[in-house]
């Protein structure tokens, strides 16, 4: 299996919900056995049984909340969403903020479980200060980007290798993600020659006539 990660966020499009969720989560696995490239999807909250137990490949949950069993009424619990199937979870999507706090208490919450964290970032200083709170990864991601189709690698490569640096001076264990406007092969390998270990994608793929071509362009340049 390569070091390289994909992480696949359905978000809330229509295109990945429900049945359409397990679909393009068998769309994933089946290009991630043909590639040897890890890949993960990050369904809504009620898709992550669905998907994680009819296909076989790392699901994420799309947030989190911090806090414990109890009277915590509509918020999603670490333990209930890891039970559901999920090995992981995004923390602070540019769609889904949170304040540093709240970031932290996310990060905790998720490690109690045993999950693997992704926090997003926006630019070189917030992947600083997500990198000192010790999650596995940062996935960096100006908002403006988001959804547009242009490469963060071609439209602001600084951020990704700033964020890198930034990243590595705080916790060389952490390791980073590059996001938004990423959909095809030439942008995956952009994306790594500026130092990230992969990529963080959503509109491009989940969206695209056929997902599953969509992605054997995306891994066919590494």
């Amino acid at each position: 299996m390569s070091s390289t990660l994909i992480v696949l966020n359905l978000k809330t499009y229509l295109e990945g919900t429900g049945e359409g969720a397990v679909k393009v989560a068998q769309a994933c696995k089946e290009v991630a056995d043909d590639s040897g490239i890890e890949i993960g999807v990050a369904p809504q909250f009620c898709d992550i049984y669905r998907v994680a137990s009819q296909v076989d490949l790392p699901v994420y949950s799309q947030s989190l909340d911090p806090v414990g069993a109890g009277s915590f009424t509509g918020h999603a619990f670490a333990q209930c969403v890891k039970d559901s199937g999920a090995i992981g979870t995004l923390i602070n999507h540019s769609e889904c903020r949170l304040t540093l706090a709240n970031i932290d208490a996310s990060i905790s919450a998720a490690k109690g479980v045993g999950f693997r964290t992704i926090v997003c970032t926006n630019n070189v200083a917030t992947s600083a200060a997500a990198a000192a709170l010790g999650p596995d990864y940062v996935a960096v991601e100006p908002p403006e980007l988001i959804g547009s189709g242009i490469p963060v690698s071609q439209a602001d490569p600084e951020v990704v290798t700033g964020s890198v640096e930034a990243v590595k001076r705080i916790d060389p264990a952490v390791q980073v993600l590059c996001g938004a406007g990423i959909s095809k092969g030439e942008d995956l390998v952009a994306a790594l020659e500026l130092g990230s270990v992969g990529v963080l994608l959503a509109s491009g793929i989940v969206k695209a006539a056929d997902p599953g071509a969509a992605l054997e362009d995306l891994v066919s340049k590494i």
